[in-house]
């Protein structure tokens, strides 16, 4: 399923589109449905494209991630923290990104993760994320959405019902498989983080332009 994503969404930033990239890590399925989520959410926004890359994939994937405006990080909470195999990714940028000249810096980042708990330690996941971002000099764009199911009228199916800033958040039963979880609330959640980033990526990239116009034309 992943290699077959890949292939669909590694086409290039053809047509001046700006290319969003989410890398994830998903050991059972639940975080994958956040990753395609979030993935739908940059489709929606006119002038971006998505690139899905699971970590196992990030190896051919490299230079790909070079050419995104942003990327979007995504792990299942274990233990409090991001998995093992997403920390590894998280490592292996210090050999391909940082000692090559912070080559992700001024880029946009944000972030999402998933576990079986309502709060799970979840932002402890995502200050992780934030902190990753930085140390490559990147901007961390938030979710922007107020938070669901904090009053005797919310329910389940409110975006944000758990009700985090940093990033977005989702709950999947431990007894349920990725086919019904996460919930449909969570992965609209999700969405609406792809598409604040796809939106706000392009409006650093027309910012960028429009800064390299004007000193062309000053000088």
């Amino acid at each position: 399923m992943a290699a077959a994503e890949d292939t669909m969404h590694t086409l290039g930033t053809g047509g001046g589109r700006t290319l969003i990239a989410i890398v994830y890590h998903s050991a059972y399925g639940h975080t994958r449905r956040q990753a395609e989520a979030v993935r739908s959410g940059v489709q929606d926004v006119d002038g971006t494209e998505a690139l899905l890359v699971p970590v196992e994939n990030v190896e051919q994937n490299w230079d790909r991630l070079m050419d995104a405006e942003a990327l979007i990080f995504g792990t299942p909470t274990y233990m409090g923290a991001a998995s093992a195999a997403f920390k590894a990714f998280q490592e292996a940028t210090s050999r391909a990104v940082m000692s090559k000249g912070y080559r992700w810096k001024d880029k946009l980042a944000a972030g999402f993760t998933n576990s079986g708990a309502h709060a799970g330690d979840k932002l402890s996941t995502l200050i992780q994320l934030a902190l990753f971002a930085a140390q490559h000099g990147m901007h961390w764009v938030n979710l922007d959405l107020p938070p669901g199911k904090n009053s005797a009228s919310g329910s389940e199916a409110d975006p944000n019902r758990l009700g985090f800033w940093l990033g977005a958040g989702a709950q999947s039963n431990t007894d349920e498989g990725p086919d019904t979880a996460p919930p449909a609330s969570d992965l609209a959640t999700a969405r609406h983080l792809g598409q604040r980033v796809a939106k706000t990526a392009l409006q650093f990239a027309r910012g960028r332009d429009a800064a390299s116009a004007a000193v062309r034309a000053a000088s």
